[in-house]
């Protein structure tokens, strides 16, 4: 049986953790067992982040379709209520924009569920 000499994918696999880590600090850049484990728990917190990041975003855009609400004498909870039974289907994105970028319109919407 021939030998096989695997230093090059070794080092190979080693050169792209490390290449992967660019931008960290200390020696978790440059030293491949530290840059592993950092790697782990950056991958961990990147997929944990990406689901949370939808979470936020939801509730930020309530908060500012309440702020916006409020200041029309009506709540959160009654606004999205009647914006059902009158069948307007603007989901909460597009509503905190109107919300905080056209008042105008945000004004025009609660007129007509009232």
């Amino acid at each position: 049986m021939t030998r096989v000499k695997r230093g090059v994918m070794a080092h190979k696999r080693r050169k792209k953790i490390i290449k992967q880590a660019k931008g960290f600090k200390w020696g978790r850049k440059s030293k491949y067992k530290l840059a592993k484990d950092a790697l782990k728990h950056a991958w961990t917190y990147a997929y944990r982040d990406r689901k949370r990041k939808k979470r936020d975003f939801r509730r930020l855009w309530n908060i500012k379709i309440n702020a916006a609400s409020r200041e029309e004498g009506i709540t959160y909870s009654r606004f999205i209520n009647k914006l059902k039974k009158a069948k307007i289907e603007l989901d909460r994105k597009i509503l905190a924009h109107l919300a905080e970028k056209k008042p105008k319109i945000f004004e025009k919407i609660i007129e007509k569920i009232k």
